[in-house]
């Protein structure tokens, strides 16, 4: 593979005929147990003067495994906290300590959001940018999309960036540091593929997006099969199996479905919660699993969908065994107000929300009730269904 970054560009439909990038994947990963303290060459080929952007804590983590290859191949790096939050504010900052570091290079390191701040600073100074996750949260080292937050941690907006990362370290040591619940919520955000890229691809019979959503389909039954044992066992290659699926299969099939395999109500509901100050406890991956849960409530309820009945049951067990949220109570929200579910349930629903990617349309008052009803058993549904 050349070393640029690689891209397959649709023709779209419109009149102006436009060319619409496919940013498939990053142009080279490294994984493996301990990769990152072999990674010198590749990290020097694209720099010599990086600023490393991470949260407070992980910059005292990643310094020991960082701080021997930099004096190794002679880099002069700088070290920058995107705190408080993956916000416009933030960024100003961050440019300026580019300017001041005189960087040639960002390397991201931790969570998605840092993850995302890293990888918008390199878009918006047009440096080369590197991405080493901490944790298996999420598939933010993969992809070429940046979200952004306020201050307080509310979701604002995504930015579709120019290209995925120019390398892309996958240390399953490091990874392993990072606390369980960590690997869980990562499972949550990556099942979530196939229930939203399934809905959003339509009847597309493009040969990508098809090829997506079949990769979809193989990264749930991945999950599925694999998920309890390699909790179980870290060591495992069950393990390392999981840990692929959410960082590195999870970004392929957003690469390889583009505009037709993106987010629907799951990632429209957990944006919608980014805005109750009370759920920012929850992680990103546990509110997008709740949000998979109210998408299926949704096509049961608007549409009597008996398949996403079973859907939703299926998932309520594999919740249940790997300790994923199946409830509002689970995600810490058990006090939360009308007022703010309603702002919630607003928010997911405004006009612009990937939420009206559904076959129907949606109200806030339809997703209240579908927030609120996440556990409702089958048998209800079909007693419910008999007095109507």
């Amino acid at each position: 593979m050349a070393e640029k970054q690689i891209q397959l560009a649709e023709l779209s439909n419109n009149q102006e005929n436009k060319l619409t990038p496919l940013l498939i994947a990053p142009t080279q990963v490294l994984r493996g147990e301990k990769c990152l303290s072999n990674s010198g060459e590749a990290i020097a080929r694209l720099g010599k003067f990086p600023l490393v952007v991470a949260g407070d804590r992980t910059i005292e983590i990643i310094q020991p495994f960082l701080q021997p290859i930099l004096s190794q191949y002679k880099l002069k790096a700088d070290y920058a906290s995107y705190s408080p939050d993956c916000a416009e504010s933030s960024l100003i900052i961050l440019k300026e300590k580019v300017a001041a570091h005189q960087a040639d290079l960002i390397i991201g390191v931790g969570g998605g959001k840092a993850l995302d701040t890293a990888k918008l600073l390199a878009h918006q100074c047009q440096l080369p940018i590197i991405t080493i996750p901490t944790s298996a949260a999420t598939c933010a080292a993969w992809t070429a999309l940046s979200n952004i937050y306020s201050e307080e941690g509310a979701f604002q907006y995504d930015v579709s960036l120019a290209r995925c990362p120019d390398l892309l370290i996958l240390d399953y040591s490091l990874i392993r540091t990072a606390p369980e619940r960590t690997l869980v919520a990562g499972i949550g955000d990556a099942i979530a593929k196939w229930y939203e890229a399934s809905v959003s691809s339509g009847s597309s019979s493009a040969t990508l997006t098809i090829a997506a959503v079949q990769q979809a389909r193989i990264l749930r039954d991945i999950l599925f099969q694999k998920s309890a044992i390699a909790l179980k066992n870290t060591q495992s290659e069950d393990w390392r199996e999981v840990v692929d699926a959410n960082v590195l299969l999870a970004g392929v099939i957003g690469g390889l479905g583009g505009a037709n395999c993106r987010t629907v109500a799951a990632h429209a509901v957990h944006n919608g919660l980014t805005h109750i100050p009370c759920a920012h406890d929850a992680l990103h991956g546990e509110k997008v699993a709740y949000g998979i849960l109210v998408q299926l409530r949704l096509e049961e309820m608007v549409q009597g969908n008996q398949l996403s009945t079973a859907a939703r049951q299926q998932l309520l067990e594999f919740y249940t065994a790997i300790g994923l949220p199946k409830t509002l109570e689970d995600l810490g929200l058990r006090d939360v107000s009308l007022a703010q579910l309603r702002q919630s349930a607003e928010i997911a629903c405004n006009p612009h929300s990937d939420i009206h990617r559904l076959p129907f349309s949606v109200s806030p008052e339809q997703l209240m009730a579908a927030m609120v009803s996440t556990t409702v058993t089958r048998s209800a549904i079909e007693k419910i269904s008999s007095q109507t």
